[in-house]
């Protein structure tokens, strides 16, 4: 591999979302943003919620980071997020109305709502709203496919 990439692996429980030679990633950490250029010192660390972005060849692609942790080598970054959605494959009305589902259940009475959880809800639909503009200009057509589960349909004979 070219000692002037990263190699950036991004992977959740259910797929991987990404696997790609890149110039430099930004990452959300628990604690704020890290750059990682190639040749970063090794790192482990816990990631946050927020906007993943990476850098390839002038070009810079987005996609959410909700929790888990990142693992960055000299040359190599593998996140192992709990969620990660590409800009692409996010659906901004879907997230719209998740977002107004969490704040009404935020704002119900605190003994009969899960805080915690809408808390949570509310952040991943903020940040799924933060990222879905970034679409890269070689998928600017539309959001791609995706069937119930998020998985892209079978190809049809």
């Amino acid at each position: 591999m070219d000692s002037t990439k990263l190699s950036l692996e991004v992977v959740t429980p259910e797929r991987q979302v990404l696997h790609e030679d890149v110039d430099s990633i930004q990452l959300p950490g628990r604690d704020g943003y890290l750059g990682i250029l190639p040749g970063h010192a090794p790192l482990l660390t816990e990631l946050g919620a927020g906007v993943l972005s990476f850098q390839k060849g002038g070009e810079t692609r987005y996609a959410t980071a909700l929790g888990g942790f990142a693992e960055v080598l000299a040359n190599r970054v593998i996140v192992l997020a709990e969620r990660s959605e590409l800009a692409e494959e996010i659906d901004l009305g879907r997230a719209e109305a998740a977002r107004e589902r969490a704040l009404k259940r935020l704002q119900e009475k605190a003994g009969e709502v899960d805080f915690a959880r809408a808390q949570l809800a509310l952040q991943r639909s903020l940040t799924r709203i933060q990222v879905a503009p970034h679409v890269s200009q070689r998928r600017a057509a539309g959001p791609l496919e995706r069937d119930s589960i998020g998985k892209p349909p079978a190809a049809s004979k």
